[in-house]
């Protein structure tokens, strides 16, 4: 397959604005020139075209304008075109253009700017707002196939700041940055008893499968659920839009499409992610940045570097598509998550169910965890789902299992990405960590309204509660997946060299249902060498969560420590049913 997910920087000097100030005289000559006739220059499909039809701007004893007066200027215009037929990711960047040797570049602390887009402007601005990480960006978004967005662009000295800009320059150029030919993220994969539903803002209802059930760039993740057997006919032939019962609901998940990913470096040395669009700071290891992603379909597998240095920009290798989206010789168009910790047939009784597999399997809100399971039973339960006849309406199609070390962190990743918590505009700073589950009583769903709350409490927050409670998703709202940070200890399959230590296993089960690390160095932990997309090396002590690696009395590995805080925190243990230990689901569907 053609490789087409491409990174372009093009230049191209569209705005060139010349400030001569005069020392004696009170005025300043301001103008904007267009150079040349009409330009074009090509990134993949896109164009970035320079239409001349302005014929500059030429102000004449003014040296600072109000905002009305530069509002009104005429203005530079130029268009983003869309050649192809697919969407796009894109940013227009206003660049400083090379001046004189001699000269001075005049402050943007002086200048306020206006962008009008496709006929609707921002306002005035300064040009100081603009700057994200020494860029100023003027525009950034998705472009359709087949479209064009046009801009004009108007620039002028402020009358708001006082300072002394004497015969400074500014001069500009444009230029965008595509990141990728983007693709969709692949549709949901049902099978025939599963149920899509959306959040009518009080009760998850049915929905429209072709439209609006999901839209990940706006962190609207797709949803499904199975129902009791008794109720099973009745929503299947439901019209659109009917309210599903909690009371009916047996199972809740959540679609993780497709991608690949990078992680981007300030200094080429500590890669914590790219600041973006969403972080107010530097990326640090205590509050890492955004974790690029693009979704991908089925048949593109990338295994590059997995990283890039930001100022460089992501190139052509620098993708990585998760090995949780191979299973066995199978490639996945996605996967179905738990959306929460998993609860057993009934939960009522000690530990939620205990050391058994005689109990069926529940995914659910505000009910306790099943715990003091072993790693075998939890393993063998999970099966169970699969088998003919089941309580659910699986068919032989469905592939429900353990959830793997892996698996985990595809969750986490696309959370710390755009199309995640990090990427909800509602949550700033440190509150854009999955906020923790404190409950002392294992309740699923719940939320302290914060990511470290220390101690253990009731269920402050349930799940449905909007920010305090939806903070507690991987989205930040309630299309998210729950328990992510605390609740109890998940068990993962994620296994040191074929170990079964304390987990009931005899022998350990077919390797695609788990991920084996063959060093108790995590650097190494993947066949000597580092395991991407792991959720380890890459990750380690992000948010300062805990990071434990293998010893001799843990093999098997638990994420979301509830003592630790953390999305991205690790422990291990030895596979024994603990009162603290709980496990999750994947579903997959086979084609």
């Amino acid at each position: 397959m053609e490789k087409k997910n491409k990174k372009a920087t093009v230049i191209i000097i569209s705005i060139f604005i010349v400030l001569i100030l005069a020392i004696l005289i009170s005025y300043a000559y301001f103008t904007t020139e267009l150079n040349g006739s009409e330009e074009v220059v090509k990134v993949g499909t896109l164009d970035l075209v320079l239409d001349e039809t302005s014929e500059g701007i030429s102000l004449d004893n003014v040296v600072g304008i109000s905002d009305s007066e530069g509002l009104s200027l005429d203005g530079s215009t130029f268009k983003l075109i869309n050649n192809g037929s697919k969407t796009v990711d894109y940013t227009i960047y206003l660049d400083n253009n090379t001046i004189g040797e001699t000269d001075t570049r005049i402050d943007d602390k002086y200048l306020k700017y206006n962008l009008t887009k496709n006929g609707v402007s921002n306002g005035a601005s300064l040009l100081t707002s603009i700057k994200t990480n020494s860029n100023r960006v003027l525009d950034s978004g998705t472009i359709e196939g087949k479209s064009t967005n046009e801009y004009n662009l108007n620039l002028w000295i402020t009358s708001d700041v006082d300072g002394n800009y004497s015969g400074q320059v500014f001069s500009g150029k444009l230029r965008v940055e595509v990141s990728q030919e983007r693709v969709k993220p692949n549709e949901p994969e049902l099978d025939d008893n599963m149920i899509a539903v959306t959040y009518n803002g009080t009760n998850w209802v049915k929905a429209d499968k072709d439209s609006n059930w999901y839209n990940y760039d706006e962190l609207k993740w797709a949803n499904a659920v199975t129902v009791s057997s008794s109720t099973r006919d009745n929503y299947l032939s439901a019209e659109v839009g009917t309210v599903v019962s909690m009371d009916d609901i047996e199972t809740m998940w959540v679609w993780v499409p497709r991608y690949s990913y990078t992680i981007g470096s300030a200094d080429g040395i500590k890669y914590y992610g790219k600041q973006g669009n969403y972080l107010d700071s530097t990326p640090t290891q205590a509050l890492p940045g955004e974790i690029d992603v693009k979704f991908i379909d089925k048949d593109t597998k990338e295994k590059g570097t997995a990283r890039y240095v930001v100022s460089e920009g992501i190139k052509d290798d620098s993708w990585y598509t998760p090995d949780a989206f191979t299973f066995g010789d199978e490639e996945l168009s996605g996967i179905w998550v738990g959306k929460f910790e998993t609860s057993s047939s009934n939960p009522s009784l000690s530990n939620g169910g205990g050391n058994t597999t005689s109990l069926d399997l529940m995914l659910k809100p505000n009910v306790t965890s099943w715990r003091s399971i072993s790693v075998s039973n939890a393993f063998n339960v999970s099966l169970k789902m699969n088998d003919e006849g089941n309580r659910y309406g699986f068919s032989s199609n469905v592939d429900t299992h353990m959830m793997k070390n892996s698996e985990w962190a595809v969750v986490s990743y696309l959370s710390q990405s755009k199309y995640g918590k990090l990427g909800n505009t509602n949550f700033g700073g440190t509150n854009k960590e999955v906020y923790s589950n404190r409950s002392n009583q294992y309740i699923t769903g719940c939320s302290s309204g914060q990511p470290s709350a220390p101690g253990d409490y009731g269920c402050q927050y349930t799940y449905d509660v909007n920010i305090n409670g939806t903070g507690a998703s991987t989205t930040g709202n309630i299309y998210g997946v729950y328990d992510m940070n605390g609740g109890a200890y998940d068990y993962v399959m994620g296994n040191y060299n074929d170990d079964v230590g304390n987990s009931g296993f005899e022998i350990m089960p077919e390797s695609k249902y788990y991920d084996k690390y063959t060093s108790k160095i995590i650097s190494e932990a993947c066949n000597g060498k580092i395991c991407f997309s792991h959720a380890l090396s890459e990750t380690s002590y992000w948010y300062n969560d805990l990071f434990t690696t293998f010893i001799e009395t843990g093999m098997w590995m638990l994420r979301g420590v509830n003592s630790s805080y953390g999305l991205f925190a690790s422990n291990v243990n030895n596979g024994q049913g603990y009162s603290n230990d709980s496990f999750r689901l994947v579903l997959s569907i086979n084609n």
